[in-house]
């Protein structure tokens, strides 16, 4: 074999691997640490005759995120001694969620592949905004509608109560399913919490401000979120980051066109009227006057594809650039045009 032949083969190889000519970076020197600090762990592991002796205690091990935890989560203000209501409303917690613990403790008893996933994520962040200051993670468990993950001051809390399984009893009671229709409950597995603290990361650091723009230009808003997503969780699976199932993301793959002449056809596009921006942009099983097989939330992946037709064509943009544009002037850059 000639020795250019032997150069082509390896040149190929490096290719495919991920190496020369990669669109993905090669994150693997860049240190993070995502070591998650078990609150919920602690917490349910006190004793619940001497119930503030353990939470002062808790006070010396998480001293920046106690106060979240009575704040927010318990609903009660500051654990501080002139409040006689975080006490109360601390043990009605305790004890009214003691088994809802128990019976989600050992889907959770190692998180260590979620700590991985979270690193490699966090990498990525690094590396496109090498400013970022990763911080603590936390686990806690709070009532149901407590969020799944939160940015508090000084950590990423993730809620464990909306992670554990989509046949979870409470998920599936008739109580339940009025808070979290099956559509959103059937998201409530462990595999999405890396994904939701990007999502998290995301909104952090690049708030929305399309509020009254019209449709197309909060579908492209929102798009730049996915966009940034797939940058951030690039061997994460499209169903697992856009919420759709693996046949709705099929679908809108395979209707990108459909769904925007849907769109232009119904006069919809430059639409400023709340409820049908909703329908296009908003978290739903489907979308009404479209197939049954397409899913709700479809504007944002036509919004999605927007971003990337402008990113085909302004190639050297990066992800800190591309954040801070307008849908403005993304439309007019992107020229796009449907599959």
């Amino acid at each position: 074999m000639k020795y250019s032949s032997i150069i082509f083969i390896i040149t190929l190889f490096l290719y495919s691997c991920g190496g020369a000519g990669s669109r993905t970076p090669d994150v693997s020197g860049i240190k993070v640490n995502t070591k998650i600090e078990r609150f919920d762990k602690d917490y349910f592991a006190l004793d619940s005759n001497s119930l503030e002796a353990g939470m002062k205690g808790l006070a010396s091990k998480y001293p920046l995120f106690i106060n979240d935890f009575t704040q927010n989560i318990l609903g009660a203000g500051p654990m501080v001694d002139s409040n006689a209501l975080w006490p109360v409303a601390n043990r009605l917690f305790f004890t009214s969620y003691h088994g809802v613990y128990k019976s989600i403790k050992n889907e959770f008893t190692n998180m260590g592949e979620t700590e991985e996933e979270l690193n490699e994520a966090f990498r990525y962040v690094k590396y496109y905004f090498p400013d970022y200051q990763v911080p603590k993670f936390i686990s806690y468990l709070g009532p149901f509608d407590a969020p799944g993950v939160a940015i508090t001051q000084n950590a990423i809390a993730i809620g464990l109560q909306l992670y554990a399984g989509k046949d979870f009893p409470f998920y599936t009671s008739t109580m339940g399913q009025e808070i979290f229709p099956a559509y959103i409950s059937r998201r409530f597995e462990k595999q999405y919490i890396v994904t939701n603290t990007i999502k998290a990361v995301i909104e952090d650091l690049y708030p929305d401000k399309s509020q009254g723009f019209p449709l197309v230009e909060q579908m492209v808003e929102k798009g730049k979120y996915w966009w940034l997503q797939d940058k951030l969780l690039p061997e994460t699976a499209d169903s697992i980051k856009t919420g759709f199932t693996a046949n709705q993301v099929e679908w809108v793959k395979d209707n990108e066109g459909v769904v925007w002449n849907l769109i232009l056809q119904n006069d919809h596009l430059y639409s400023m009227e709340p409820g049908i921006i909703q329908m296009y942009i908003g978290d739903a099983p489907g979308i009404q006057g479209f197939p049954p097989a397409a899913p709700g939330n479809v504007g944002q992946w036509i919004g999605k594809r927007i971003v990337e037709s402008y990113i085909e064509k302004n190639p050297a943009t990066t992800p800190a650039e591309l954040m801070k544009k307008t849908p403005r002037e993304i439309l007019d850059g992107a020229k796009y045009k449907p599959r």
